[in-house]
């Protein structure tokens, strides 16, 4: 899955919004449902605490930490993913559903046990403000979690106004790390579950990384 992606102007935020709300339009259920599997696999054997979900579209992964005892801000610039993932109602007052810019509009700093970017396509900027915000929103003791599908997926797209060249990948934010980080994983692996039909999505590029108390 692909998450929605943040604007750098109000002009390009405007046309974003409307792309991705008209795409969650299209149909009543975009994504499976389920929580992505690099999720499920990097924080089973982390202790509930407070989490950052970037680009949460319908939810799948907010509602997953959430009933595992996660507060969860779940963050998503399209007011229609947003709505459709509330609509969940055995989770009441464990997710604050967010709209928000976070290119525009960082997360608070030292906020959150865990920070999780997953197939997030979150553009290369001159002094990477968009990123260190990110970065910077980790509590101390907290965790780190970026998955992207491998570039050898995504060299095999055909979109002609997408770059994988101009999207940060998990081992170019390893190397921007501090050395106040431990770098855990920076690895591609193959899924842990089948694509979407239509999709050449076989293996994940993942890292996770904890900032040290």
């Amino acid at each position: 899955m692909t998450r929605s992606p943040q604007a750098n102007s109000s002009d390009d935020q405007y046309g974003v919004v409307q792309r991705w709300d008209e795409m969650y339009r299209s149909r009543d259920q975009i994504f499976s449902g389920n929580p992505n599997g690099v999720l499920v696999a990097e924080t089973i054997d982390l202790p509930p605490g407070r989490a950052l979900d970037v680009g949460c579209g319908e939810g799948a992964d907010a509602l997953w930490l959430a009933r595992r005892g996660w507060q969860v801000t779940a963050v998503d610039i399209s007011e229609t993913a947003l709505q459709r993932a509330a609509a969940a109602t055995d989770i009441k007052g464990r997710v604050a559903w967010t709209r928000a810019d976070l290119t525009t509009m960082p997360p608070p700093t030292g906020a959150f046990d865990l920070v999780s970017v997953h197939y997030f396509p979150l553009m290369r900027r001159p002094g990477h403000a968009a990123l260190r915000g990110l970065l910077n929103a980790v509590a101390p003791g907290g965790t780190l979690l970026f998955a992207t599908h491998a570039l050898s997926d995504l060299a095999l797209r055909q979109e002609e106004d997408s770059d994988p060249a101009d999207y940060y990948q998990p081992d170019d934010i390893a190397q921007l790390l501090a050395p106040t980080w431990n770098v855990l994983i920076n690895e591609t692996r193959p899924r842990a579950v089948q694509a979407p039909a239509g999709t050449h999505h076989t293996h994940d590029t993942v890292l996770r990384a904890l900032r040290r108390p």
